[in-house]
Formats: structure tokens, sequence, C-alpha cells
């Protein structure tokens, strides 16, 4: 039990990319399917939007580059409600459909940041970070669980 709340503390101290959405239970990280939020485009196809035109709440300079997000239903048609939750009321913003995001965004992500990574897999599959050699834990101890 103890292995399990430190990894969940672990789990949970590591996300990279914080739940945009107010009141969610679950955080999910770009580049998985359940994600909202905004999308690094660099590199990546061309994506389908859900308006021809970004979306503006407020003036914005016209010098700065639009941003692209993955927002759940009905946030792009109400924006104006929901702009806030992903600091965006101030930004040109272009919705991407789900299936673009699903199709291209999400395989080409895990790709490029599990080849930056390295897969740590071993030759039965498994994922061996964490594991330091003996398949004991770290050798810092072993406390009353163990």
């Amino acid at each position: 039990m103890k292995r399990f709340l430190i990894a969940a503390a672990i789990a949970a101290a590591t996300v990279t990319t914080p739940a945009l959405a107010a009141d969610v239970g679950v955080s999910v990280s770009i580049g998985q399917p359940g994600f909202y939020g905004r999308l690094d485009i660099g590199g990546y196809p061309q994506p389908q939007v859900i308006y021809r035109q970004p979306i503006a709440i407020q003036r914005v300079p016209a010098h700065r580059p639009p941003i692209y997000l993955r927002v759940p239903p009905g946030h792009a048609k109400h924006w104006s409600k929901h702009c806030r939750e992903y600091n965006a009321c101030g930004e040109r913003v272009y919705f991407v459909q789900d299936n673009w995001y699903n199709r291209e965004y999400v395989p080409r992500y895990q790709k490029q940041h599990r080849d930056r990574r390295g897969d740590r897999r071993d030759e039965h599959g498994n994922d061996n970070r964490g594991n330091h050699g003996n398949g004991h834990g770290n050798d810092r101890g072993h406390g009353r669980d163990h």
C-alpha cells in the first residue's frame, strides 16, 4: 500500500500539463485522447479547425499569432463563457477538430515524446523506469511495509 501511495504521489507531481477545465477530477496530459487545452502546431500537418476564422473575445495585438486549442463540445460555441478557463480571452483562437487531434496530433506527439525519452522497455515489454537494478526499489531503506 505504501508503494502505491508513493507512486500515486510521484505521478501526480510529474504531470506536465495542468488540467485546464474547472473542477476536473482527473489530469490528462497533452497528447492523450482526453486532453483539452493549448496545442503546439509547429511541425504538424495543417490542423482541421471548427471555424475558418480565429475567434477573439477581447482586442488582440495584430502581431501576435493565433493559438490552437482543443476544447470540449460546447466550449467553442460559447467561447466568451469559457475563454478564462484556458487563459485565452485575449487571444485569437482556432479550435481544432477532435478527429484531427486524435488522428494526426496524438500519434505524432506520442511518437516524438517516446523517441525523446527513449523507449525503456525490456525484451518482455516491461517498462523499467524506476527499476534500479535488483527489482527491490532504490536501496534507500525498506521500511515496515517491505
